[in-house]
């Protein structure tokens, strides 16, 4: 039987959570030779909404957008050389828009068999449930989800690949 998991995408949002996923999909990848894509999402729709809500003015958009771009470059080099140190390739991605509907654009475009997504916020009310990308993309991608949990579990497991 041929390994069933060719392609894994980690979601990286800068959280210590999406860390701890990108750790545990990179000694998922070396286990199983799959490719391995990070993805970070620059979250514009959430800009839209604060400046729709007169919270931000236009010029500050535009420079909260450029800080937001610069996050994303530092994490998905982050993990690439987190990758890097146990001999995993990964292949970077960074898109703008909704979360998750670029994650699902994603996992449908590059035919990805596993999402890895670090644990999910706690959920405090109905609407918080309705309004988490994480967990919408979790409940609307076409292929399976993984959940990362116990950060230390995952810190060892990453240290003892070699």
């Amino acid at each position: 039987m041929s390994n069933p998991i060719k392609k894994i995408m980690v979601h990286v949002d800068g959280t210590e959570q999406s860390v701890t996923a990108a750790q545990y999909a990179i000694c998922l990848a070396s286990f199983s030779g799959a490719e391995l894509i990070a993805h970070y999402v620059i979250n514009t729709r959430a800009v839209q909404d604060l400046l729709r809500a007169r919270i931000f003015l236009q010029d500050e958009q535009v420079e909260y957008e450029h800080d937001m771009e610069a996050d994303a470059e530092r994490y998905l080099n982050y993990v690439n050389e987190l990758a890097l140190k146990k001999g995993v390739s990964i292949v970077k991605k960074c898109s703008k828009g909704s979360v998750h509907k670029e994650l699902i654009d994603s996992v449908s475009e590059e035919n990805i068999d596993l999402l890895v997504i670090g644990e999910l916020s706690r959920i405090r009310s109905r609407r918080d449930e309705f309004y988490d990308e994480n967990e919408r993309a979790m409940r609307s991608v076409s292929c399976s989800v993984l959940i990362v949990k116990d950060e230390d579990k995952v810190w060892e497991m990453y240290e003892s690949l070699t």
